[in-house]
């Protein structure tokens, strides 16, 4: 792969990265998100993991739209979370952000998320 054929996607509407990753990256008809957590491109964080699970997919669906892409071309999401009890509860969220036929999805817990989130969560997007 050469740098010609990939493209970094950022933009201002969803959290810049806290380390040396892009928001998303393109490749071909494709897009690779990185991890998204639940807060707001300011940098906070609600309070309950519902409103986090939202505003991670937000930032998820932002980041989408700023390379011309929606949620419906998500084929695969992975989410992580701080407690396998939000299951539940993030499923409720994560319903309402995608539609039959559903993406592909992992869901696992974790010791920690960076800066205390409870959820994050990736995407894989073609077109």
């Amino acid at each position: 792969m050469t740098k010609q054929e990939r493209k970094t996607i950022a933009t201002s509407n969803a959290p810049g990265a806290i380390g040396p990753y892009s928001q998303a990256v393109q490749f071909g008809n494709m897009i690779i998100t990185s991890g998204q957590l639940g807060m707001n491109a300011a940098g906070e964080f609600p309070d309950s993991v519902s409103e986090q699970a939202k505003q991670s997919l937000t930032n998820v669906k932002a980041i989408l739209e700023a390379a011309d892409y929606a949620m419906e071309h998500v084929v695969k999401t992975t989410v992580f979370l701080k407690d396998m009890g939000d299951f539940q509860t993030v499923n409720e969220v994560y319903a309402t952000f995608f539609a039959e036929p559903y993406p592909a999805r992992s869901a696992v817990e974790v010791a920690k998320l960076p800066k205390g989130g409870l959820v994050e969560i990736e995407v894989i997007a073609v077109k």
